[in-house]
């Protein structure tokens, strides 16, 4: 069983946004990272640095649900699940905005018991009942040793 501070891996992020007003963006990150599995869920742990600011994000993984949550100078609870729209939220210095996410696809691909895995997930973000935009999200992880 492992502890809270979990397995170190590397982390490949590739985040694809298609606003549905816009050109397609596509962000991709390496990070460190840790990989927990507790009570057999699975989570993926990392940090960001954007613009001096620090995010840790944490990724709850499975292949019916998914949660990404951000603290930091980001505060967001995204929720993801096939089965039905899902209510989040993102807090920022204005206030806090209501998200709704519709997911098209959600999947979680654990590699060599859990040294390494897959998680992909597509889903439309809807801001006020407007579909701002699709996102697509695949995370890649592997024991770092």
């Amino acid at each position: 069983m492992m502890n809270d501070i979990g397995t170190k891996v590397k982390i490949k992020l590739v985040s694809k946004i298609i606003p549905t007003d816009g050109e397609l963006e596509t962000y991709e990150m390496w990070l460190q990272g840790s990989f927990i599995n507790k009570s057999g869920s699975y989570y993926l742990r990392y940090e960001e640095v954007q613009e001096d600011n620090t995010i840790r994000t944490t990724v709850k993984l499975t292949n019916d649900q998914a949660f990404i949550m951000r603290s930091g100078s980001v505060s967001m609870r995204l929720p993801l699940n096939v089965k039905q729209k899902e209510n989040g939220h993102y807090d920022s210095m204005y206030g806090s905005l209501p998200l709704v996410t519709k997911t098209h696809q959600l999947s979680y691909e654990p590699i060599h018991e859990n040294s390494q895995g897959r998680f992909y997930t597509q889903y439309d973000l809807i801001i006020d009942g407007t579909t701002v935009g699709n996102y697509t999200l695949e995370i890649q992880y592997s024991e770092v040793q």
